[in-house]
């Protein structure tokens, strides 16, 4: 299966005491629904994962669920650099009705390629949800070679990947080589565009959070044929997509998000405020 082309990383909310925020999750997931998401992730890195809890994680996905009521795809966030840890939580998200799961290349351990293929396999085998490989080298400080991937594409539940690796070079051969049922989604918003081009199925996106629907629109016309359009929608949200990353995400997004009065309150430490000349910027490019 696919996710539909406009995934949205999902930010968590916070109440002021920096807990998770359910009143104001279920008012987050109806404005994404509305304004264009084709599916969720729930604790990604743009849901601060890294500061969540294994048991706050679980919570999210559970109240997501419900939430959501089966009106679009929800993917858990369930990768970690633990390979134990990781099946652990998918199948905790499987059980709580999730519709799929999305694993980052295991961090901090530096894995060899045979290493990452082995994680991902145990993983995928651990559950019957579809899964999405996640290749952020910036963050991970590992990058997912594309002949792993092509391994990969070979499980049957590994469906699709998200690249945030900026390697168009890699991302072609990737497409190229792996089965037509397997879809390739841009990790970086800037590079949705160009990614479909050569090939790509949508983006997990951040700034969908406040432009979905323009976002989606330049997708389905590039996809009709009216290339011309999308190219101008692509530099009208240039801008906006650039400056959310200003800024250590999901700061600069969380900003948006209050300023256009969904509520979601602050990030958790070690992230920090957004400086005032990047909330300058956010709010002039705003709707």
């Amino acid at each position: 299966m696919n996710f539909g082309e406009v995934v949205t990383a999902m930010v968590t909310p916070f109440d002021d005491e920096n807990k998770i925020n359910e009143t104001q999750l279920e008012k987050l997931i109806n404005h994404l629904i509305n304004n264009g998401s084709d599916a969720l992730i729930v604790s990604g890195t743009t849901g601060e994962s890294a500061t969540l809890t294994k048991e706050e994680k679980l919570k999210l996905y559970k109240k997501v669920v419900e939430i959501v009521e089966n009106r679009i795809p929800v993917i858990a966030g369930t990768g970690t650099n633990n390979t134990k840890e990781s099946i652990y939580l998918t199948q905790k998200a499987e059980e709580l009705g999730v519709n799929g799961i999305m694993l980052v290349t295991p961090y901090y351990n530096r894995p060899s390629q045979k290493g990452i293929y082995n994680h991902f396999f145990k993983v995928a085998k651990a559950t019957k949800l579809p899964v999405m490989l996640y290749n952020v080298p910036g963050r991970t400080g590992i990058h997912l070679e594309e002949e792993t991937v092509i391994s990969l594409s070979k499980v049957p539940n590994i469906t699709s990947l998200k690249d945030a690796s900026g390697d168009l070079e890699s991302i072609s051969s990737i497409i190229s080589n792996t089965p037509d049922h397997f879809t390739l989604y841009s990790g970086d918003d800037c590079l949705t565009l160009p990614i479909l081009s050569i090939g790509g199925f949508g983006v997990v996106s951040v700034a969908s959070h406040i432009y979905g629907h323009k976002i989606k629109r330049m997708i389905t016309n590039y996809n009709l044929g009216n290339v011309t359009l999308a190219a101008k929608l692509h530099k009208e949200l240039l801008p906006f997509m650039k400056e959310i990353f200003h800024a250590p995400s999901p700061g600069p997004i969380k900003f948006a998000l209050n300023n256009i009065g969904v509520s979601v309150g602050s990030v958790r430490s070690p992230l920090a405020e957004v400086p005032e000349s990047i909330q300058t910027s956010i709010t002039n490019l705003l709707p």
